[in-house]
């Protein structure tokens, strides 16, 4: 199979964090990731992926700017004329931090909040972080690189929207991304604590249509809905194995963040295979790459090549069969899962997500 090109690729740098969230879609297991690259393992990644191709850099974690060597990986990737986002949840984001990062090449900063007022972003972050993200915030916007602000949506906190909404106008902030929480990881173990109800989403959208119309070119919002409250589900990471590379902090290489959950595909490492083999020629991304490998509905649907039979790691996690179709489509033969979670009355408190130290 004649592999596309690679547009963007996520490097999670590491799955330490000081923050709790019950959201996180990092893997349950992340201590079996603690043998991170090296700042050197790291640029090479990055040279190889300039080399297919790849346009877009995305730095994650974990919380990144925990690695001391952030900035020499930026710069690799700038001199690769790459374009590179840094995703972090800021409280790490000090004024000597900033400035060499954007002396390095950083374009773009996405930092996330857990609700728009401290007592609940805080309480769903499980420390006391608020106030310094807003710090960091401000000190982004001193400087000359694009923000976005990302605020990660449950039940918990999806009645705030109009407040988050309003707080970014405060900031002057010119993209707000509202991504309903997708049900990975810790959010997956979560799930019963954070499903929205259909009437928190139906709200949700009709306040974001009101302020898009009120807000025009003032403000990019992005309200991202879950695939539960849709009929189809989306096409996900732009199907399996198509544009999107993601490498874990141990050098695993994978076709979108969640992969890992399918403990039913092989594992390969980029400390091991050079990207290009990985891409191209490997029996994890070429799995589910196309649509010859498609079962009844997806194989003779007319939306085949729009949703790409919607994402591997969900119907995994729902079905334990990363090769049928995504229990999120109505046309599903599992959507009466999907269907019970979602219209359920099982509220859960939330676990939060056990973290380590961060230095």
């Amino acid at each position: 199979m004649n592999a596309p090109r690679p547009l963007s690729l996520l490097c999670e740098l590491t799955y330490r964090c000081n923050l709790q969230c019950p959201y996180c879609y990092n893997p349950l297991d992340y201590h079996a990731y603690r043998d991170e690259l090296t700042e050197d393992e790291w640029k090479r990644v990055v040279r190889e992926a300039a080399e297919l191709g790849v346009v877009q850099l995305h730095l994650s974690g974990g919380e990144p700017t925990l690695r001391r060597d952030l900035a020499g990986i930026v710069r690799e990737a700038s001199t690769s004329r790459m374009y590179v986002n840094l995703i972090t949840q800021g409280t790490f984001l000090d004024e000597t931090a900033l400035d060499g990062l954007v002396d390095a090449g950083l374009a773009h900063v996405q930092i996330s909040i857990q609700a728009p007022e401290e007592e609940l972003a805080d309480r769903i972050a499980g420390t006391r972080v608020h106030q310094r993200k807003l710090e960091a915030i401000e000190r982004v916007l001193q400087r000359n690189v694009a923000l976005t602000i990302n605020c990660v949506l449950h039940r918990v906190n999806h009645d705030r929207i109009a407040d988050v909404i309003a707080f970014a106008e405060r900031y002057g902030v010119r993209r707000l991304e509202l991504a309903n929480v997708q049900f990975y990881g810790w959010a997956y173990r979560n799930r019963l604590a954070l499903m929205p109800t259909r009437a928190q989403v139906e709200r949700g959208m009709q306040v974001v249509e009101d302020a898009r119309r009120r807000l025009g070119d003032r403000m990019q919002i992005t309200y991202v809905l879950p695939d539960y409250f849709e009929e189809y589900p989306k096409p996900c990471m732009l199907g399996w194995g198509n544009a999107f590379i993601t490498v874990a902090p141990d050098g695993r290489t994978l076709p979108c963040p969640a992969a890992a959950a399918i403990t039913t595909l092989p594992r390969v490492n980029v400390r091991d295979v050079p990207l290009r083999e990985i891409w191209e020629d490997s029996q994890l991304f070429n799995a589910y790459r196309g649509t010859g490998w498609m079962p009844e509905p997806c194989r003779m649907c007319d939306r085949r090549e729009i949703d790409f039979g919607g994402c591997r790691c969900q119907a995994f996690l729902l079905t334990g069969d990363a090769g049928a179709t995504d229990p999120a489509c109505r046309l599903s033969p599992d959507h009466d899962l999907v269907v019970a979670w979602r219209d359920g009355r099982d509220v859960l408190p939330f676990a939060p997500r056990i973290v380590e130290k961060a230095h």
